[in-house]
């Protein structure tokens, strides 16, 4: 047989009602403003810098060493050294290389050229293109440039 299940409903009459002080309670009335004073004008003034002292950095003295202009090495132990020739140095500090890999084929002898282009760091924009220069591979610098300029070998004429 079946059983009839009784639900009970909630009637609004079972919700408590509101007393007689929250009713007759104000609603929140917003006071004026205190009228705010002007902040107190500063006495003391910044000692004035030139403005030839406000654009130097001051650098530390091995920093200073670093900058300064070196010799390439003859070889970077652990790092793969290639040449090339500058196809682009449009952009700032980063100049394009050429690498061309002459290479007999295994099979038929044949002397085959390959080439392949490189993005490399050029940190005083001294390379133009056209110019033989020596490369060294260093950390990931971008996106794309992997490849650090060691020394330019022969400017273009």
């Amino acid at each position: 047989m079946a059983e009839k299940k009784t639900t009970t409903t909630t009637s609004k009459s079972s919700r408590p009602a509101k007393t007689a002080a929250a009713a007759a309670k104000k609603p929140a009335v917003k006071k004026p403003a205190a009228a705010k004073k002007p902040a107190a004008k500063r006495t003391t003034k910044k000692a004035e810098v030139p403005a030839a002292a406000k654009t130097t950095k001051k650098v530390s003295a091995a920093r200073a060493k670093t900058k300064v202009e070196r010799p390439a090495p003859a070889r970077v132990p652990g790092r793969k050294e290639r040449r090339g020739v500058v196809v682009s140095s449009a952009m700032d500090k980063t100049v394009v290389v050429r690498i061309d890999a002459v290479k007999a084929h295994s099979v038929y002898g044949k002397v085959v050229r390959r080439s392949r282009k490189l993005h490399v760091h050029d940190e005083h924009n001294a390379a133009g293109v056209g110019d033989l220069v020596r490369v060294v591979e260093t950390r990931p610098l971008s996106a794309t440039k992997r490849w650090r300029l060691l020394e330019i070998l022969e400017k273009a004429k």
